[in-house]
């Protein structure tokens, strides 16, 4: 049973957010276009607690910013490679960085964290190359790396983990996945049906936006853009954690299937009637509980 918490986010955030269906394609791109030119690309902290005085952040250029946070006083173990989610259309929010800061604290870690670039205006080529490499240096450093991300960032980082081990390069210790967008070709029945219970989501973006994110027709299936499509075999042992009440729910059980068919050891949660990245939500038990589970698979 969800908690009272829970219940009154999921319907109090599409209110103050304003969301819902696209009326067409067309108007929703000139519609995030608009809202891109607006963008600060700077880091959002302002819900991280004292954040100056706990984390030193520096940015390194991969052809676009990517954040490195060092904890201040506090000994590092290895890093916490974390790509956000939001559509691929969405920048980095206040709310990611306040959920890799408390991961990288419970784990000893410092956070990296790539501003990569996004759609209608660029695709998964603009970027995917440069995150693979980065993530893969940060892996090869010492204590290794944890590659973690939430919904599409999720979907981004086991793609990454697919073309590092396709290419022979360092392997991240582990994968951390929140309610991760991995079929983009939404070839799962179920979607639809879910399209009607999540207050999140909404079918027609989400097709909207890996259109975007894919380019062409041509690529929505391919393993850098839907890797649940792709060979799961011999990638680092992960955890997935996800609700029933998400529109990506059957891609994530598409996911887990394909997973124990290929032999990869993935451990997948599901929540029932818990939202989507119900495991990055602030001030709710279910959040709390999700924290101390990634933490937990970590150590």
């Amino acid at each position: 049973m969800p908690s009272r918490r829970h219940d009154l986010l999921a319907r109090l955030v599409p209110a103050v957010r304003r969301s819902r269906e696209l009326e067409d394609e067309p108007t929703e791109r000139a519609r995030v276009e608009a809202w891109h030119r607006t963008l600060d690309r700077t880091l959002p902290t302002r819900v991280v607690p004292r954040f100056t005085r706990r984390w030193e952040a520096t940015v390194s250029d991969i052809g676009f910013p990517c954040h490195v946070l060092t904890p201040r006083g506090r000994p590092v173990t290895r890093t916490l490679y974390y790509v956000h989610g939001g559509g691929y259309m969405a920048p980095i929010d206040p709310f990611h960085v306040r959920y890799a800061t408390r991961l990288a604290d419970g784990i000893g870690a410092r956070v990296v964290m790539p501003d990569y670039p996004l759609a209608p205006e660029h695709t998964w080529k603009d970027s995917h190359d440069a995150l693979v490499d980065d993530a893969a240096r940060w892996a090869a450093s010492e204590g290794g790396a944890v590659l973690a991300g939430d919904s599409a960032g999720g979907g981004l980082a086991l793609a990454m983990a697919l073309s590092m081990r396709d290419r022979g390069l360092a392997q991240a210790s582990s994968l951390v996945l929140h309610a991760p967008w991995v079929d983009l070709t939404t070839s799962t029945p179920e979607t639809f049906a879910a399209d009607a219970i999540d207050p999140w989501l909404f079918i027609g973006k989400v097709q909207a936006y890996a259109a975007w994110w894919a380019g062409s027709d041509a690529d929505l299936g391919r393993p850098e853009v839907s890797p649940a499509l792709g060979d799961l075999t011999g990638l680092p042992r992960a955890l997935m954690l996800y609700g029933t009440r998400d529109l990506l729910a059957p891609g994530c059980r598409l996911l887990a299937r394909r997973a124990a068919e290929a032999g990869w050891d993935l451990t997948a949660i599901e929540e029932p009637d818990l939202i989507h990245v119900y495991g990055l939500l602030p001030l709710v038990p279910e959040g709390a509980r999700a924290l101390r589970q990634v933490t937990d698979f970590l150590r």
